[in-house]
């Protein structure tokens, strides 16, 4: 599976691909991209770590105006695939959680339990969220279809009444009754829409550098520029002598949108008054929706001599306080770690004599409280 991209002034179609480093399994139609060591110079930054928002609109748009229904059964397909997906990563992660447990309930200290029985709890309430989610989800996209449904039998009935003969008050009462019931259910369709994109979560997209193969040159300057709707984010970088790329900025959070493709504009920096762009495509965002991160490619100019590296971690939810699968994976790791190091050291048992004395000391407390 690839990610297309919509390129907005030729005709020729590209793609979006992969990254070989991609923890997933790519199907026969992915192209693999070329040596991802291109971007192997870490992508260092001007200021502090920050992550933007782009909340300058509400955090719901504004519901639109026309209905599109087929883009939004397409939205949906790769919506419920993801939430599949990541329901599948985060209960395989809970088994073996609770395998763990039980089979380090002899050997291990009661801390490290603790511990281990505190990520189970936290996944179980993840796992509880996710599927409200999704039933959420679903009773929307139910209601969308059923006011869908309405509105084209109001539009097949304003259709054969405006084709009759309308000299009967009869007939002009009943086109003027089907009219309002399909400009009712054609808002009712809006509405729903909107709600639905405001439950797409958010899209973590962090920058990992260009790639131009023999393109890119020590002291080039280039800035980037991504559309998404309302939503903006402007990155200008530079490439040093030893290949390292350095941005003004490394992350950004979009808000998922129906209907709209992401834009992404590349410029090279060559003097004040020159500009050259390089390249301007939109990119299709419903194979975004994906449980593990993904480290996608994308082909700037047509003869892809110029490619464009992000990693897109989407969460299903739009508060930071839920986990991901990339860090229960991380915690997961973790967890490993500690499990063989207590594995290498049981705590001992203690010998009688050392209970016999824990005993003693704790007797000898008790005569003297209540001595």
């Amino acid at each position: 599976m690839s990610l297309s991209v919509r390129p907005q002034r030729r005709v020729l179609v590209t793609k979006i691909n992969r990254s070989q480093s991609f923890a997933g399994v790519n199907s026969s139609a992915d192209r693999p991209f070329r040596n991802l060591s291109a971007f192997t110079p870490t992508v260092s930054r001007k200021t502090g770590s920050r992550v933007s928002r782009m909340f300058s609109m509400s955090h719901k748009s504004p519901p639109p105006k026309v209905p599109q229904p087929n883009r939004l059964d397409e939205v949906y397909e790769a919506l419920k695939k993801g939430l599949t997906a990541y329901l599948e990563v985060h209960q395989l992660e809970l088994e073996k959680l609770s395998t763990q447990i039980r089979e380090s309930k002899r050997n291990s200290r009661l801390g490290f339990l603790y511990d281990l029985d505190k990520q189970v709890k936290s996944i179980e309430r993840f796992l509880r969220r996710l599927e409200f989610h999704a039933s959420k989800i679903d009773e929307l996209y139910e209601a969308y279809c059923i006011q869908r449904r309405l509105r084209d039998g109001a539009h097949n009935m304003v259709k054969a009444y405006s084709t009759g003969s309308p000299g009967s008050r009869e007939a002009r009462e009943s086109l003027a009754e089907a009219s309002k019931g399909y400009k009712e259910y054609t808002e009712n369709m809006c509405l729903l829409e909107n709600e639905l994109e405001s439950q797409l979560g958010e899209f973590h997209v962090r920058m990992k550098g260009l790639a131009g193969f023999a393109r890119l040159c020590a002291g080039d300057q280039y800035e980037i520029f991504m559309k998404y709707g309302r939503q903006r984010w402007k990155l200008r970088g530079r490439i040093e002598v030893n290949g390292k790329q350095v941005w003004d900025s490394e992350e950004m959070v979009f808000l998922p949108l129906v209907t709209e493709f992401l834009s992404i504009k590349v410029t090279e920096l060559k003097s004040l008054a020159n500009h050259v762009v390089v390249g301007n495509v939109s990119c299709e965002t419903k194979d975004l929706f994906a449980a593990l991160p993904q480290v996608v490619a994308v082909d700037i100019n047509d003869l892809g001599t110029l490619k464009l590296s992000l990693e897109v971690t989407w969460n299903p939810f739009d508060k930071d306080d839920q986990p991901s699968a990339a860090s229960t994976v991380n915690k997961a790791a973790t967890v490993n770690k500690r499990f063989s190091t207590y594995n290498q050291s049981p705590p001992d048992t203690p010998s009688l004599r050392e209970q016999a004395f824990y005993v003693s000391v704790h007797q000898a407390g008790l005569l003297r409280r209540h001595g």
